[in-house]
């Protein structure tokens, strides 16, 4: 298995960082598709108060309860403080999207224990590795 296929396949609790509320945005796309597939999906973006008809947190750190994995829709510039945010929330995943390219923050969240895949989305690697299966019972 390979750890982004573990990750799909382990994670239940997906935070969204950068969520766009334009539907036409891969950030939107890649959450709605992740509720269809039946992970929990925690919203988080500072401008905006509702996105899918779900509220929205302005960061990571004030998501309640526990997260697996992040899921970075940021330019690479503002990777760093989502992984600290991610870091101190004890999420186990740090998943920076396509183009998301940081390596000090992939560094740090390596060296932090984190798993860590950088400028990969999430939403092809889910239907290559796991095809149309619903992961998350």
């Amino acid at each position: 298995m390979t750890p982004e296929e573990k990750l799909l396949r382990e994670s239940k609790v997906i935070a969204v960082v950068g969520i766009s509320p334009k539907p036409e945005r891969p950030s939107f796309q890649v959450a709605s598709y992740l509720e269809e597939k039946g992970y929990v999906v925690i919203l988080v973006n500072p401008a905006v108060g509702e996105i899918l008809g779900r509220k929205c947190y302005p960061s990571l750190s004030s998501v309640p309860g526990p997260v697996d994995m992040v899921v970075i829709f940021r330019a690479s510039d503002y990777v760093g403080p989502i992984v600290e945010e991610a870091i101190a929330k004890k999420a186990w995943a740090v998943w920076m999207q396509l183009g998301v390219v940081n390596q000090q923050a992939f560094a740090r969240a390596a060296a932090a224990g984190l798993e860590v895949v950088m400028d990969k989305c999430l939403m092809i690697e889910h239907r290559r590795l796991c095809g149309d299966e619903k992961t998350v019972r």
